[in-house]
């Protein structure tokens, strides 16, 4: 069974950094398209970043240019760097894991089918 522990979260003042992990198992990572997908109350889930078996990343337009995200294949092991967090960066964070997709598709919650149990991200104003 696939299984995803997201870890790394919490609290933060805009313009601070924060990194957030996840901890891979019952998979091989390298054989995966990870995500990083990030949900507020009273919407779905949005796509933040993803990377593909290839290594190809694909980003949502708001975090372009401050969030990284990263993989270790040794270490089966998803890191999102986030940078300038603003206010609006504020949610709950899911990592995600499912086979290759296609590249236009990597930011489709529809796409993953495994995920993790979450970790809060808040930035202050």
């Amino acid at each position: 069974r696939v299984q995803l522990v997201e870890s790394g979260g919490g609290s933060v003042q805009a313009g601070g950094s924060l990194t957030l992990s996840c901890a891979g198992s019952g998979y091989k990572y390298s054989s995966f398209s990870m995500g990083w997908f990030r949900q507020t109350p009273g919407k779905g889930r949005e796509g933040v970043a993803a990377i593909d078996s290839d290594g190809t990343t694909s980003y949502a337009e708001s975090v372009k240019g401050r969030f990284t995200i990263s993989k270790d294949n040794a270490k089966n092991t998803l890191y999102l760097q986030m940078n300038s967090l603003k206010p609006e960066d504020t949610a709950m964070y899911y990592c995600a894991a499912d086979w290759v997709l296609q590249a236009s598709n990597l930011l489709s919650e529809s796409e993953y089918n495994n995920w993790g149990q979450g970790t809060q991200v808040t930035v202050s104003s």
